[in-house]
């Protein structure tokens, strides 16, 4: 009985972390080969797990299982040394929605939900499982005023707390992700 008890509950821990906030849907049409490669994080909330790092980049690329290999990666003045981790992804529901869970601690998977993206495939907004979780992600480390603009916009529509973003520094690299020598 108490063994079922734990399980039910790891289960139900596990499947909440896979939710999406109530005013994010996922893009649909999405195209994960236009998807892959480097993303530089333009802004997001903070979070233990990316606490004082500039320079983020996200590359994903195919595993040979069918998922996205996710190498996060980011530099810590405090420490003053790059940081790296690697994840894996897998979609949700299918491979034409932006909904993906992905993990970065062997089987805990939290949701990647991608609820903007343009035409080109050069910005995107993306949430986690709940309003603590949001990144502008763009093929170059910046992004012009109106996207950011619009990035707040929709991140205030959908509740998230857009006073409390974080726009990344991209001093230390370059558009092709290589460390800037001082």
């Amino acid at each position: 009985m108490k063994r079922g008890w734990v399980i039910g509950l790891l289960s139900l821990m596990l499947t909440g972390c896979l939710g999406m906030p109530e005013q994010v849907t996922p893009v649909t049409n999405f195209e994960i080969n236009r998807y892959l490669g480097t993303w530089y994080e333009v802004a997001r909330l903070d979070h233990s797990f990316e606490r004082g790092l500039s320079d983020v980049t996200a590359t994903y690329t195919l595993r040979e299982d069918g998922g996205v290999k996710v190498i996060n990666r980011g530099y810590s003045r405090e420490e003053e040394k790059w940081q790296e981790a690697e994840g894996k992804a897998y979609f949700v529901e299918n491979d034409k929605t932006g909904y993906l869970k992905v993990s970065f601690f062997g089987p805990f998977y939290g949701s990647y939900v991608v609820f903007e993206l343009d035409d080109n495939y050069q910005y995107a907004f993306i949430s986690g499982p709940d309003h603590d979780y949001l990144w502008l992600l763009s093929r170059t480390p910046s992004v012009s005023e109106s996207v950011k603009n619009k990035f707040i916009t929709e991140a205030k529509q959908r509740g998230f707390a857009t006073e409390a973003l974080i726009f990344v520094d991209h001093t230390r690299t370059d558009p092709k992700n290589k460390k800037i020598e001082q």
